[in-house]
C-alpha cells in the first residue's frame, strides 16, 4: 500500500468519523482529493459543493495533522480484533460497490471471509408465530447447509431465529447492526451477539460512541438488503422494518421472496402483500430458492457441507402441493391422521402415504399416541 493510498485512507476513516459529516461530503473531499494539503480555505471548500457548517468544520480537520499520523482506524485504532474497512481496501465486499451509495466506512468483527461469500438476507418481525420462527430457522439453517450465507439484523424474532440456525451450517452468517460494533442491541441479544462475533460476522457503518437513533436502523436494513443477492420475508406487518429492508432490496434490483402465511394475521399482512402485487416471489421452501436462482447454487457449492452433490440434493427434495399443505397444518400444532384428514380432505389411503414420505424426508415425526408434529 503506497503513501498515497495510505494518506486516503486515513482521510476517509477520521473525516467520515467527525461529527456533521454525511456520505457526500465524504465523496467529495475524495473526489477532490483534500488529503493532498493541509490548508484549505472556506471559500475553496465552498466551491467544491460542501455546505458553510461541514466547510468550517473540514476546514479545522484538514488543519489538524493529527490523523495523518493515526494507525488509520479511527477511534478503534487500538482495537485488534475489530477490522476498519473503505471502498479502497480489498477484504471491503465488492457486492456493495454495486449500490448508489456504498457506505464510506464499516467495523467488522469476526470472519472476514463471509463477506465475499454469496449471501441471503432473511428479515421479519420482532414477535413472530410459531409458523414464523419454525420457516425461518428452517430455511436459514438449509442455506447455510449449501454454503450460502444468512444476513440479517440481530434484532430479536425472525433475525434471531436465522441467525442462530444459519450458524448450525458452513455458509454462516453475518449480522449487520444500527450500532456501533462495540454494542449490542437488544441488549437481551447479548449471548448471540458474543457467538456471532466468533462463529459469524458482526458489522456495522456507525462509529464508535454514536447515540442510537432510528435513522440508524434504516441504514442498517439497507445494508442488509445490499449484501444479498436476495431477501426473505418472513412475517412481518405492512409498515415494519422487514418491508423497508424489502423496498431496498426491490430498489436495488435484488430478489425479493417472501414466505406465506395466514390471511387472517396481521403479522402476515406484509408477506402476504408483498405476494399479491407481485412484487416477491411466494416461498414455501428452500429447494425453490435453488431452482428460481441456480446460478446462486453454483456460486454456493465450494462452501456448502457437501458441495455440489448436496447442494444439489436440496434442490431435488422438492416437496409436492399436498405434502406442503400437510406440513402446514403441522407447523400450527400436532395433529393425528384423523385430524389431518377432516382438514385437508386428502383421502386416507393417499394421506397415509403422503404422510409415510414426509416422515421419510425428515419433514414431520410421528409422536407417541399416532400423533404427527412438524420437525
Amino acid at each position: 500500500m503506497d503513501n498515497e493510498h495510505k494518506l486516503r485512507r486515513r482521510m476517509v476513516i477520521a473525516y467520515y468519523e467527525r461529527p456533521g459529516i454525511g456520505w457526500h461530503a465524504v465523496e467529495k473531499a475524495v473526489r477532490h482529493r483534500l488529503w493532498r494539503k493541509h490548508d484549505w480555505t472556506l471559500q475553496e471548500l465552498l466551491d467544491i459543493g460542501l455546505k458553510q457548517e461541514q466547510a468550517e468544520k473540514t476546514g479545522h480537520f484538514f488543519r489538524d495533522a493529527a490523523w495523518r499520523e493515526a494507525a488509520g482506524a479511527g477511534a478503534l485504532k487500538d482495537r485488534d480484533d475489530v477490522a476498519v474497512l473503505t471502498p479502497f481496501d480489498v477484504e471491503y465486499p465488492s457486492i456493495l460497490l454495486e449500490i448508489a451509495q456504498p457506505p464510506w466506512v464499516l467495523y467488522a468483527k469476526g470472519r472476514l471471509e463471509l463477506l465475499e461469500r454469496p449471501a441471503v438476507a432473511m428479515v421479519g418481525t420482532r414477535v413472530p408465530t410459531a409458523y414464523g420462527r419454525h420457516m425461518a430457522s428452517a430455511i436459514a439453517q438449509e442455506l447455510s447447509e449449501a454454503g450460502v450465507t444468512v444476513v440479517s439484523g440481530l434484532a430479536r424474532g425472525i433475525d434471531s431465529k436465522a441467525h442462530e440456525a444459519a450458524m448450525k451450517g458452513p455458509g454462516g452468517t453475518i449480522a449487520v447492526l444500527p450500532t456501533p460494533i462495540d454494542t449490542c442491541y437488544p441488549t437481551e441479544n447479548a449471548s448471540l451477539f458474543r457467538q456471532l462475533s466468533e462463529k459469524g460476522l458482526l458489522l456495522s457503518e456507525t462509529p464508535i460512541g454514536t447515540k442510537l437513533h432510528p435513522g440508524q436502523f434504516h441504514q442498517r436494513n439497507r445494508i442488509i438488503a445490499a449484501l444479498s443477492r436476495a431477501t426473505i420475508v418472513v412475517e412481518g406487518a405492512r409498515k415494519s422494518g422487514s418491508l423497508i429492508t424489502a423496498k431496498h432490496a426491490l430498489q436495488m434490483d435484488r430478489e425479493l421472496f417472501a414466505v406465506p402465511g395466514q390471511i387472517t394475521s396481521p403479522k402476515s399482512d406484509g408477506p402476504n402483500e408483498l405476494i399479491r402485487e407481485g412484487k416477491a416471489r411466494l416461498l414455501s421452501e428452500t429447494p425453490q430458492i435453488f431452482e428460481e436462482l441456480p446460478w446462486l447454487l453454483d456460486q454456493a457449492a465450494p462452501f456448502g457441507s457437501g458441495g455440489a452433490h448436496d447442494s444439489a440434493m436440496l434442490v431435488t427434495e422438492s416437496l409436492e402441493p399436498e405434502e406442503r399443505k400437510l406440513i402446514a397444518f403441522l407447523q400450527d400444532q400436532p395433529l393425528s391422521i384423523n385430524e389431518l384428514h377432516e382438514l385437508s380432505a386428502i383421502p386416507f389411503g393417499h394421506l397415509n402415504a403422503l404422510l409415510l414420505n414426509l416422515c421419510i424426508k425428515r419433514k414431520i415425526e410421528l409422536q407417541p399416541g399416532s400423533i404427527y408434529i412438524a420437525l
